[in-house]
């Protein structure tokens, strides 16, 4: 699949979550099969740029594969400087985010709840892909509640506005992340438009992916929440795509290098005082099928020091609760 010049490795990518796909996140899905991976987003408002937080999102010069990093935000001038800066800073695909539903993101007009105003959209839309000659795709939702779906309008603006992929969660704003995601929006959408369409929503497994790629004859898919704790998924997904034949299961071994591996990057890219308390949520992802009753978790979140968590890690898989 190619998103304007660019031709990823394959039709797998990492869905931008805030607080989650980090560089160290990102990095470990491309090592395990995801053909790009796309940035927690980045807020358009200038005032929040020299803060800690966005300084680390902001710069991407360096990383592996290529680098799309996704904005937010619902002035059109603002979200056209935030693309320019991000191209800057490394980005070499420009991600607009309208499908965050978070309360903090939709009250100040930004993420989905621009679903509910399709003339800003396209004037953010036509405002970005004016200012960067880099590609600028599209992140969004099915619509802002079930009795309003507005997908496929929103689709061909993209596709007139010069946006060159579209991906496409299976829910409405008002869904949030409740039950489960339907396929025939998107699967509208890609009869619509002649841009790639990218898949979002619950594909949590190899046969999932099969059966989303064929029903609604998508381009790629794009996978979020079923990689936090499993970014191995993606090399499973594509073998799977690839041969009709399943990995076998990751060795505990295997297992415990990764998380051990993930949680020092976070150490070396966060420091010392915030790298073990971002941990904790990942290493919660990671064990939650081992560790169902949570009480190791309840331990380790109480751990502070960057060196006794890692000890702690290798001594659980030695003698796993």
């Amino acid at each position: 699949m190619k998103i304007g010049n660019y031709t990823l490795t394959n039709n797998l990518i990492v869905a931008p979550m805030a607080g989650v796909t980090d560089r160290p996140f990102r990095e470990l899905c491309l090592r395990y099969g995801a053909g790009m991976a796309v940035s927690e987003m980045m807020s358009s408002n200038p005032k929040v740029w020299n803060t800690s937080k966005s300084q680390q999102r902001m710069v991407h010069e360096g990383e592996s594969g290529i680098r799309s990093v996704q904005i937010a935000g619902a002035d059109p001038q603002l979200m056209a400087q935030a693309a320019q800066v991000s191209v800057e800073n490394g980005a070499q695909i420009i991600d607009i985010n309208m499908g965050c539903p978070a309360k903090k993101v939709n009250k100040k007009l930004a993420g989905s709840a621009l679903l509910q105003h399709p003339d800003i959209i396209e004037q953010i839309l036509t405002a970005v892909v004016k200012a960067v000659e880099v590609p600028v795709t599209l992140k969004t939702r099915t619509g802002w509640d079930t009795d309003n779906k507005n997908c496929v309008e929103i689709a061909k603006m993209a596709e007139q506005c010069g946006i060159q992929a579209l991906a496409l969660h299976g829910r409405t704003k008002a869904c949030m992340y409740k039950g489960e995601a339907e396929y025939d929006s998107i699967r509208a959408v890609k009869q619509a438009i002649s841009i790639p369409v990218i898949a979002n929503g619950d594909i949590d497994s190899p046969e999932k992916a099969k059966y989303v790629l064929d029903y609604t004859g998508a381009d790629a898919l794009m996978i979020g929440r079923p990689a936090q704790g499993r970014p191995w998924i993606f090399n499973q997904i594509q073998h799977f795509l690839t041969t009709g034949e399943h990995l076998p299961p990751i060795p505990k071994e295997e297992v415990q290098g990764i998380l051990l591996g993930h949680v020092q990057a976070l150490h070396e890219f966060y420091g010392e005082f915030l790298g073990p308390r971002i941990a904790r949520k990942h290493v919660g992802w990671y064990l939650k099928e081992h560790d169902q009753e949570g009480d190791f978790r309840r331990v380790f979140n109480a751990i502070e020091d960057a060196d006794q968590q890692l000890d702690v890690l290798k001594g659980y898989f030695v003698y796993p609760s």
